[in-house]
């Protein structure tokens, strides 16, 4: 493990990881801040109503008056994530490929994951993650608990659609595509410390990528 996590740390300084990163990255920030822009006052208005529905806390008038607008930066970083995650799924195969070719030049593509199934996988994904975080929002607060938590939140964003665009591009075999995804799960959470740091939250999910495709690939050699 040691090995693929240096591996992949050295790949996301590559300049074509970055520029990729930056895409997409900047992309879903620009994309969020034009859709929260234009719509302020009803989003305002929805993170209003859900803070007054949080158990014990939703009642108190200073957490409405207070804790409304920090409420509303988590929200939307969290949306940022999602969608940054959705992205780096649709387009990173060619990156994928080209960084397989650059490490193991004697492994061959043999598939490529369907679009329709990764944007599915991926929703669904998003959509766990953003209903499990909003029905367990006061456990972030909660020292050492809720970053834990909330690690293992963001591994969900990223796990499954991680392991079904990458695998596939390499492995034909189903049933070793899933002998290889079995530690998918570590690799996710390893990637999600990113999300910790904001700016570098844009790493996460294509190094969660990269580590998967090391993970894979270099016992193939």
């Amino acid at each position: 493990m040691n090995n693929v996590i240096s591996k992949s740390l050295s790949d996301i300084l590559s300049p074509a990881v970055l520029a990729f990163v930056l895409k997409v990255g900047l992309g879903s920030i620009l994309l969020w801040i034009i859709l929260l822009w234009a719509s302020w006052d009803l989003y305002a208005g929805l993170i209003s109503t859900y803070i007054q529905k949080i158990p014990f806390v939703g009642s108190w008038e200073w957490f409405q008056s207070s804790g409304a607008f920090l409420t509303a930066l988590i929200v939307g970083y969290m949306l940022i994530i999602i969608t940054i995650s959705i992205f780096t799924s649709l387009y990173s195969e060619p990156l994928l490929i080209k960084l397989a070719k650059k490490h193991y030049p004697h492994v061959s593509v043999v598939g490529s994951p369907n679009i329709t199934t990764s944007v599915i996988l991926s929703i669904k994904a998003g959509l766990i993650f953003l209903l499990l975080f909003l029905f367990t929002f006061p456990l972030i607060f909660i020292p050492i608990l809720g970053q834990v938590w909330m690690l293992w939140l963001w591994s969900i964003l990223i796990k499954e659609p991680t392991a079904y665009d990458v695998a596939p591009l390499f492995i034909a075999d189903k049933k070793k595509v899933k002998e290889k995804t079995k530690k998918s799960g570590i690799i996710a959470m390893i990637a999600s410390l990113f999300n910790y740091v904001p700016v570098l939250n844009i790493f996460a999910p294509v190094f969660a990528q990269i580590l998967f495709l090391h993970q894979i690939l270099g016992k193939e050699k």
